[in-house]
C-alpha cells in the first residue's frame, strides 16, 4: 500500500462502486420478490403500461409488443432471479466477469424495453470495467478459485 498509494486508492475506490452496483441488483430482487413478480402478472403490467408511452414505431416498442409483454412471466423469474445471482457473486467475487456480463446484458434489455434513464450508462460502462478489471481477484473469491481451476474461465 505505501509502495502504491494511487493503485490502492483505485482499487478501494473500484472495490466501492463493486459493492454499490451489487446492493442495486440485491435490492432490485427484494423489491420484485416482496411485490410478488415471480407470482403475478405484475411486470406484464407495467410492460403494457410503457407500451402506450411509446411510439408505437420505436425499437422499444416493437420489443416490447414481440417479445417483453408474450414472455413477461419467464422474463419476470430471469430478471428477479438473475437479480440474486448478480448480487450474490458480486458481494462475494465469485465469477465477477460474468457476473458482470450478465448484468450488462440485463441493463441492455431494460434499455431496449423503453426503461431508459440518465442512470444506465453509468452501470453500463461499471458492467464492462468489471469485465476487464480483476475486482475478484482483489477482493473475492475469484482468486483462490482461479488457482484450483486455471482453466475455468468463470473465475478469470
Amino acid at each position: 500500500m505505501k509502495k502504491t498509494p494511487l493503485r490502492t486508492v483505485g482499487i478501494t475506490l473500484f472495490l466501492f462502486g463493486r459493492y454499490l452496483f451489487a446492493l442495486f441488483f440485491l435490492y432490485g430482487f427484494w423489491h420484485k420478490l416482496v411485490k410478488g413478480w415471480l407470482w403475478s402478472d405484475l411486470m406484464q403490467g407495467f410492460f403494457i403500461l410503457r407500451l402506450g408511452e411509446l411510439p408505437a414505431s420505436s425499437f422499444q416498442a416493437i420489443y416490447l409488443k414481440q417479445f417483453a409483454i408474450p414472455f413477461a412471466f419467464p422474463i419476470a423469474w430471469i430478471v428477479t432471479v438473475g437479480e440474486l445471482i448478480i448480487g450474490i457473486g458480486l458481494v462475494f467475487g465469485l465469477a465477477v466477469r460474468a457476473n458482470a456480463a450478465f448484468a450488462l446484458f440485463m441493463v441492455l434489455n431494460f434499455a431496449a424495453g423503453g426503461y431508459y434513464n440518465l442512470s444506465l450508462p453509468p452501470f453500463m460502462l461499471f458492467a464492462i470495467m468489471m469485465m476487464l478489471f480483476p475486482s475478484g481477484h482483489w477482493l473475492g473469491l475469484d482468486k483462490r478459485l482461479h488457482y484450483k481451476y486455471p482453466e475455468s474461465i468463470w473465475f478469470r
